[in-house]
C-alpha cells in the first residue's frame, strides 16, 4: 500500500508563483466589469462619510515614484475606510494650467507668438488632457481605485467657474488689490512666482562695499564724509534712492588716513577688517544715533539723484556695514520702508531680467551681466571701496532653476495680513499626525507676506478684472459672477475670444468710461490659487463629497504650496479649515538616501517595477518605508519587498491548500471546545488583528508591514503550521482535532486576506476568489474583521511555553550539531525542572508534548540529567522505536506481524477507516 495517498495533503489550484505583472491587469479588467468602485460606494452608502479630497498632481510628464507614494498611501486610507464602513469616495483630479505646459508645446516646436491667445490655449488644453490619460492609466496600473471615469481638472468649466466665484468673494470682503511692490520675478520663466515657487541654491555673487558722498550733512555729519554701504547685488544700484539705518544703533564718523567714513559702530572692526584698514590710523572723530541721520542726504555715486538717510527697524549688525542700500524696486524690506518717506519706485528691468532706457548706460544688459559694467563704473568713480565674491544661498525658481530676482511691477495680490489670524486658529483645531506638521505651516502662515495672485502668462484662469477708460479698476461682485456664469457656460477661453465690453453684463455703465469703452486685465491667476480652490470647485459641487474634508495627505512640498493656498481661501470664503486633518509624505530617494537623477543613473520609475515585478510590490514597498520622513528606493529595497511577499503568498497558499475540505458551516468547532493550542493562536490572531486595524487608523503602514511579518514568521511558520503538519496530513480528515485547527486557520486565512486587501489589493482578491464559502465576490466588499475580546492570561500562559519551547529548539539544535540525531523528528525530548522554573507543574496542563515540539517522544521527568536552560533542564537522546512508514515519527510500538506492520497505532486506525 502507497501511504502517500492517505495523507491529506494540502489542495490548491491557488499558484504558488504571483505573475504580478501578467495576473494584475485581469484582475484590474474584472474590477472594472464588476464595477467595484461602485458596488463598494454603494455597500455604504448612507453610512458615516469619510472624505479625503485628492491633490491634483500636474499633468505634465510620466508619474515619478513620488506620485506613487502619494497615491498608493491614499488607496490604502480609502481602500481600509470602506472596509470599515465608512461612505469613502474618492474623486482623483490634476492641475492644468501653468508655465510648464506651455514649455513643453514650446519644445515641441508650437509657436506662441504665431497664433492668438485662444489657440494657444487650445493646444494648451490638448496636451494637458493627453498628459491626464497617460498618468490616470498609470495611476490605475498601481491599483488606485477610484472614480477615474469622472476625475476633477482644474481647466474644466464648472471648476473655473467655481474659482473666479472664490476670487469674488474674497474680493468683495476686501482681500484682493492692485499695487506696484517688489515681488519674486523669475527672468526665466518671465512672470513673477509666489513663496512657494522659491527654492534655495549656493549661487557666486560679487561682494562689493561702496562709499556715498554726503551732499548735505545737516549740520550731523561732515560735508566730506563718506557712507559705506556693501551690497551682494551691484546690478540693483541704479534702482539706489536710499540709504537705511536703524534709528537706535550709534553710527560713528572716522578717519582713515584723510578719508572720512560713517558705518554702525559694532561693525567697525569688521569692516577695517575687510577693507585692510590699519586700526592704528582709524580716528574715531564723532558719533550719533541713526535716528540723528534721518533726512541727512548723500550722493548717489553714478546717478545724478539724492540717496535720503531714512531709519529702518529692519537694519542689523549681523553683517554689512549697518548702512544698508536701500532700491524699493527690489527688495520687500526696500520698499515698506520707503514707503513711509514716499520714495520713488525705481524698477529699470524688463520681463527678462534685461535693463530698460530707464536704467541709461546700462540698457539693453542682461541684470547679472551688468554686476561687471557697474563695478567697473564705481572702480572709475572712485567709490568702490572693495569688490571680491562669495557663495551663498539664494532663491531660484524651483521649475527652471534659475535665480530670481525682486522686481517692482504692477501685481494683484491676495491680503494675507487681514486674515492670517483666522488661518492661524485654523490652523490650531486641524488634527497633525506629528506636531511638526502643525508647526510648519503655522510658521508658514505666520510669517508670510501678501500672496502675489497674478502672473504674466496665459495658460492659466484669467484674472476677472476690468478697468474703465480713466484707468479705474472694475472689479465688482456683479461682474465677477457674471464672468464666472460665462466661464462656466464657455470655458475661460472666451475671456480671451471677446472684447472687454462682450464680457461685461448686458447694458452695463461706468463712469469713467463715458464712451463705453473697456479694457480688461491680461494676467492670469497664480495656479495655487487654482488648485487652492479645489475645496469650492470639487467638495462643495461633487454630490458625493462634503466640505471640509476629513483628510488632506500630500508631499511636505505642500506646506507651501496647495495646504497653503488651500486653507487661505477657504478661511477667507468659509472661515473654516478645507481639511480636518493634515498628514504629509516625504520625498523618494535612491538606496543611499540621494536624490535621484537622471545623470547619476539612479532613477527607478513606477512603470518599471510594474512591469517587472507588479504593483503589490510597488504597493508593498510604501508599507515597508516610513513614508513620514523622506524614503529610500533600490533595486535591493526592492528584492527584500519582493521576498516578503513570497513567504506572504506562501502562507496564504499553505492556509488555502490546508482548509480545502472545510466547511464553516458543517466543520467549526466552537470556540469552548477548541484544543487549547487552537485557542491560543486564535487570540494571537485577535491581537495579530487589533494592532493591525489600530495601526490603519493611525496611518501607521510600516508598523502593518512588521506586524505581518512577525505574525506569519513567529506565530505560523516558525510554530503554528509546522505543529500542524502532523495533524492536518496525518490524522483522520474529521478527527476533533484537525477540525479544531482548520476552525482556526480558515479564520486567519480570511482576516489575513481582508487586513492585507488594501496593502495589496490584487493579491488579496486572488487569495479571496480561492476561498471557499465566502459570500462577497471581491474581498474589497467585504468588511474588515472586528476587535474581539483576548484572553489575555492564556496568551501570558503560553507565552511562557512558547519561550520554554525555544530552550527545547536550542537543545534540539545542540544535538543536531553533536550528530545524536538528525531531523528533530528522530528526537526524545526529557525534561525537568530548571533551578529558576518548575517546569514539571507547568507542563501538567499541557497535551501532546511531542507534536508541540515536533518530536516523537517527550518524557516530563522530575530528575532531570540534561542541560539546565531558563526554561527547563534539558536532555536530547534519539527517540525509541522505530520510524512510522506514514507519519515519520519513531514508535516502540508498531503493527503487529500480519497487519500494518510499518505504522503506528495512531496511523493504523486512520488507515483502517480507508481501507
Amino acid at each position: 500500500m502507497d501511504y502517500k495517498e492517505t495523507l491529506l495533503m494540502p489542495k490548491t489550484k491557488f499558484p504558488m508563483r504571483g505573475g504580478l505583472p501578467n495576473k494584475e491587469p485581469q484582475i484590474q479588467q474584472e474590477w472594472r466589469e464588476k464595477d467595484l468602485y461602485r458596488k463598494m460606494l454603494a455597500k455604504n452608502e448612507g453610512n458615516t462619510p469619510f472624505i479625503l479630497h485628492d491633490g491634483p498632481p500636474y499633468a505634465n510628464g510620466n508619474l515619478h515614484m513620488g506620485h506613487a507614494l502619494n497615491k498608493i498611501l491614499k488607496d490604502f486610507i480609502v481602500r481600509y475606510k470602506t472596509m470599515s464602513g465608512f461612505y469613502a469616495p474618492y474623486v482623483p483630479g490634476w492641475d492644468t494650467h501653468g508655465l510648464p505646459i506651455e514649455q513643453a508645446l514650446t519644445k515641441k516646436g508650437v509657436k506662441r507668438k504665431e497664433m492668438s491667445i485662444a489657440a494657444f490655449r487650445e493646444k494648451c488644453e490638448a496636451f494637458a488632457m493627453q498628459q491626464i490619460e497617460n498618468q490616470k492609466k498609470d495611476f490605475q496600473r498601481l491599483g488606485v481605485n477610484g472614480d477615474f471615469e469622472t476625475p476633477y481638472i482644474t481647466l474644466k468649466p464648472e471648476y473655473e467657474a467655481a474659482q473666479i466665484r472664490v476670487f469674488g468673494e474674497m474680493a468683495e470682503k476686501g482681500l484682493i488689490y492692485k499695487g506696484k511692490k517688489p515681488v519674486y520675478w523669475s527672468p526665466s520663466s518671465e512672470s513673477s512666482l509666489a513663496e512657494a515657487e522659491i527654492e534655495y541654491h549656493d549661487k557666486r555673487s560679487a561682494s562689493i562695499y561702496v562709499a556715498f558722498d554726503v551732499k548735505d550733512g545737516k549740520g550731523i555729519v561732515d560735508e566730506d564724509a563718506k557712507f559705506i554701504i556693501w551690497t551682494t547685488t551691484p546690478w540693483t544700484l541704479p534702482s539706489n534712492v536710499a540709504i537705511t539705518v536703524h534709528p537706535d544703533l550709534t553710527y560713528v564718523q572716522m578717519n582713515v588716513n584723510g578719508e572720512k567714513y560713517i558705518i554702525a559702530e559694532a561693525l567697525v572692526d569688521e569692516v577695517a577688517e575687510q577693507l585692510g584698514w590699519d586700526k592704528e590710523a582709524v580716528v574715531r572723530e564723532k558719533d550719533f544715533k541713526g535716528q540723528e541721520l534721518e533726512y541727512v542726504e548723500a550722493q548717489h555715486p553714478f546717478i545724478d539723484r539724492i540717496s535720503l538717510l531714512i531709519n529702518g527697524m529692519h537694519v542689523t549688525t549681523d553683517a554689512g556695514t549697518g548702512c544698508v542700500h536701500t532700491a524699493p524696486g527690489h527688495g520687500e524690506d526696500d520698499y515698506i520702508v520707503s514707503q513711509k518717506y514716499n520714495l520713488e519706485v525705481i524698477s529699470p528691468v524688463d520681463d527678462k531680467g534685461v535693463f530698460t532706457e530707464e536704467a541709461g548706460q546700462f540698457e539693453g544688459m542682461f541684470y547679472d551681466k551688468a554686476n561687471k559694467a557697474i563695478t567697473d563704473l564705481l572702480k572709475e568713480k572712485g567709490s568702490l571701496l572693495k569688490l571680491d565674491f562669495i557663495t551663498h544661498s539664494y532663491p531660484h525658481d524651483w521649475r527652471t532653476k534659475k535665480p530670481v530676482i525682486f522686481r517692482a511691477t504692477p501685481q494683484w495680490f491676495a491680503s494675507i495680513s487681514k486674515v492670517r489670524q483666522d488661518i492661524l486658529d485654523a490652523i490650531t483645531q486641524t488634527h497633525f499626525k506629528v506636531e511638526w506638521g502643525k508647526t510648519r505651516i503655522y510658521n508658514m502662515i505666520r510669517d508670510r507676506g501678501e500672496w502675489v495672485i497674478s502672473r504674466q502668462r496665459v495658460w492659466g484662469v484669467p484674472l476677472p478684472v476690468f478697468y474703465a477708460e480713466n484707468g479705474d479698476i472694475i472689479m465688482t461682485k456683479e461682474t465677477i459672477m457674471h464672468i464666472a456664469d460665462l466661464f462656466e457656460e464657455h470655458g475661460s477661453n472666451i475671456w480671451f475670444e471677446r472684447e472687454a465690453k462682450d464680457l461685461l453684463p448686458e447694458g452695463f455703465t461706468h463712469p469713467g468710461s463715458p464712451n463705453g469703452h473697456f479694457t480688461k486685465e491680461e494676467d492670469i491667476m497664480d495656479v495655487w490659487f487654482d488648485s487652492g480652490s479645489s475645496h469650492r470647485g470639487v467638495l462643495e459641487t461633487r454630490p458625493e463629497l462634503s466640505f471640509p474634508s476629513d483628510l488632506y495627505l500630500e508631499g511636505s512640498d505642500q506646506y507651501r504650496g496647495w495646504f497653503n493656498s488651500s486653507i487661505t481661501t477657504a478661511v477667507a470664503t468659509r472661515g473654516v479649515s478645507p481639511y480636518k486633518m493634515l498628514l504629509s509624505h516625504g520625498f523618494v530617494m535612491d538606496g543611499e538616501g540621494k536624490k535621484m537623477s537622471k545623470s547619476l543613473g539612479n532613477v527607478i520609475v513606477p512603470d518599471t517595477i510594474v512591469k517587472q515585478k507588479g504593483a503589490d510590490i510597488a504597493r508593498l514597498w510604501v508599507s515597508s518605508v516610513d513614508y513620514l520622513a523622506d524614503v529610500r528606493i533600490s533595486e535591493e529595497i526592492l528584492k527584500q519587498v519582493a521576498d516578503v511577499y513570497r513567504k506572504i503568498r506562501n502562507t496564504l497558499r499553505f492556509l488555502l491548500g490546508n482548509v480545502s475540505d472545510f466547511d464553516p458551516s458543517k466543520h467549526q468547532i466552537a470556540e469552548a471546545d477548541l484544543l487549547e493550542v487552537d485557542r491560543y493562536v486564535l487570540n494571537r490572531l485577535r491581537e495579530f488583528t487589533a494592532h493591525t486595524l489600530d495601526h490603519y487608523d493611525d496611518y501607521d503602514y510600516l508598523d502593518i508591514y512588521q506586524e505581518v511579518q512577525n505574525f506569519i514568521n513567529v506565530e505560523l511558520s516558525n510554530f503554528y503550521l509546522d505543529y500542524g503538519k502532523d495533524i492536518l496530513y496525518i490524522e483522520e480528515q474529521n478527527a476533533h482535532k484537525r477540525r479544531s485547527m482548520q476552525t482556526v486557520l480558515y479564520r486567519i486565512l480570511v482576516n489575513m486576506t481582508k487586513l492585507l486587501a488594501p496593502i495589496i489589493p490584487h493579491t488579496a482578491d486572488e487569495v479571496w476568489s480561492y476561498i471557499e464559502h465566502v459570500e462577497e465576490e471581491s474581498v474589497h466588499l467585504s468588511d474588515m474583521p472586528q476587535k474581539e475580546k483576548i484572553d489575555e492570561a492564556l496568551l501570558e500562559k503560553w507565552s511562557t511555553f512558547m519561550a520554554l519551547r525555544d530552550d527545547v529548539n536550542r537543545a534540539l539544535e545542540v544535538a543536531r550539531n553533536e550528530k545524536v540525531i538528525g531531523k528533530s523528528l528522530e528526537a526524545k525530548v526529557k525534561i525537568g525542572n530548571s533551578s529558576s522554573f518548575d517546569t514539571v507543574e507547568f507542563l501538567q496542563s499541557f497535551n501532546d508534548l511531542h507534536q508541540l515540539f515536533i518530536v516523537s517522544q517527550v518524557e516530563v521527568v522530575d530528575e532531570p540529567n540534561g542541560t539546565e536552560y531558563q526554561y527547563g533542564n534539558i536532555e536530547i537522546t534519539f527517540a525509541d522505536g522505530e520510524k512510522c512508514a506514514r507519519c515519520w515519527n519513531y514508535s516502540d510500538s508498531l503493527g503487529s506481524v500480519g497487519e500494518m506492520t510499518e505504522l503506528c497505532p495512531r496511523c493504523q486506525e486512520v488507515v483502517k477507516t480507508l481501507v
